[in-house]
């Protein structure tokens, strides 16, 4: 290798180094947190199968706004609905004065009884909040993101770099990259685990991060859109404002599901398996209604509908079906981030790849270590080396001398 690579490969270890360094505890966080949510739908489900499911019977459900006026709770947000009788009706409560969000419940569609608050989605409200914003205050407004995007960057950093640095100088030296040798010791083994392990997540690791800063950064996300979205036209969609009274004043009338329920219903007849109706959090009338269809087996594979909850029109809809390839990627961007788009072995994949950051912490942390520690005998080593040339050249001259004493002696002898 030349010099110049030797110090462009000097140069990356010591970014690589830095940023491992820097990095390690926050990435070890962000990486653990995923892994406890990788599987959050099977355990949710599991732990409230219970209260999840009701009996069917041969009266009609109840409408939407019906449920609410009978439940005689909190403000509503939002209401899950099933075309399967048996369902539950999940409602999911607005922010109170506070910032808290009340605890949703599950009700019985045919006569609001409530059957239970589902376990376990406190818990893991709270593990998502630690990952994507590290509970900072101001959640998705707060600093959390923008720290969590360049942890996210620095990851990338790391790989690339590397990436470099492990490059094989010789094709057949390629077959080494893939098998451990765990019959080494020390910082061997921290060596060896370190980059080996690291070449088999690399390529997950880079898809949850090029994913995850879809969630951090405004100036991503848009050049993201722009690049694999196609150019929208017509105008844009505007928000049906609220009726004015006869003073000018902007009336602020209480708004429900029933009509918008009513044209989904119409829209969509028996095709969907559920569907989230939530309502504006301003003083608009349009509420957004999130449809899965029954074949749909990824959350994020859904069409999405805006309907005037005053006048039952249809505003917007985005069915899947109708996307591009690129538009398709963006609505997957969460199922491709945890490895869901996969199934449940790329869900296991991306979940033990996940599990595995906190070992590249460590084994980076102690091969750095190790280094600081082998520092002074390589100082050292140039010295003893300078010293045996010095003891080199003096009997180089020693030799020199012996060998010119001989050959005046034999001069002399010839005389």
């Amino acid at each position: 290798m030349s010099r110049l690579g030797h110090k462009i490969k000097a140069v990356l270890h010591q970014v690589h180094s830095i940023a491992g360094l820097v990095l390690a505890l926050l990435l070890s966080l962000i990486a653990l947190t995923g892994t406890i949510m990788s599987f959050e739908d099977e355990i949710l489900d599991h732990l409230n199968a219970g209260i999840m499911q009701v009996a069917p019977r041969t009266t009609p459900a109840l409408m939407p706004d019906e449920l609410v006026a009978r439940l005689k709770a909190g403000k509503v947000s939002a209401v899950t609905l099933a075309s399967d009788p048996s369902a539950a009706v999940r409602v999911r409560f607005a922010r109170d004065e506070q910032g808290a969000r009340p605890s949703s419940l599950y009700i019985d569609p045919y006569d609001a009884h409530v059957l239970g608050t589902p376990r376990g989605e406190e818990f893991f409200a709270t593990v998502r909040r630690l990952h994507r914003w590290l509970l900072i205050p101001g959640d998705a407004k707060g600093w959390g993101r923008q720290i969590t995007g360049v942890a996210a960057l620095g990851l990338i950093v790391m790989l690339i770099s590397g990436l470099v640095l492990r490059w094989p100088r010789r094709a057949s030296s390629v077959k080494m990259w893939l098998k451990p040798n765990l019959g080494l010791s020390g910082r061997g083994l921290h060596r060896s685990l370190h980059a080996v392990l690291g070449t088999w997540v690399l390529p997950i690791y880079l898809v949850m991060t090029l994913t995850g800063l879809w969630y951090s950064f405004d100036w991503y996300k848009d050049g993201v859109v722009w690049l694999l979205s196609r150019p929208q036209v017509g105008v844009a969609k505007m928000q049906p404002k609220a009726p004015r009274a006869a003073g000018g004043r902007e009336t602020v009338q209480p708004i429900g599901f029933d009509r918008a329920w009513s044209t989904l219903l119409h829209e969509e007849g028996s095709r969907f398996s559920r569907a989230l109706l939530t309502l504006p959090a301003g003083p608009g009338t349009v509420i957004r209604i999130r449809s899965w269809g029954k074949d749909s087996t990824l959350d994020t594979t859904r069409d999405e509908f805006r309907i005037d909850a005053v006048t039952g029109q249809v505003v917007s809809a985005e069915r899947y079906a109708n996307k591009s390839l690129g538009e398709k990627i963006i609505a997957n961007l969460l199922d491709i981030h945890r490895g869901a788009i996969l199934g449940w072995p790329g869900k296991l994949a991306f979940m033990i790849a996940a599990m595995l950051m906190p070992l590249f912490a460590i084994t980076g942390v102690l091969l750095y270590l190790s280094r600081r520690k082998l520092r002074p005998s390589r100082q050292r080593a140039p010295l003893s080396d300078n010293a045996a040339d010095r003891a080199g050249e003096r009997q180089v001259a020693a030799l020199g001398d012996a060998k010119g004493e001989l050959d005046g002696i034999e001069l002399r002898q010839v005389q």
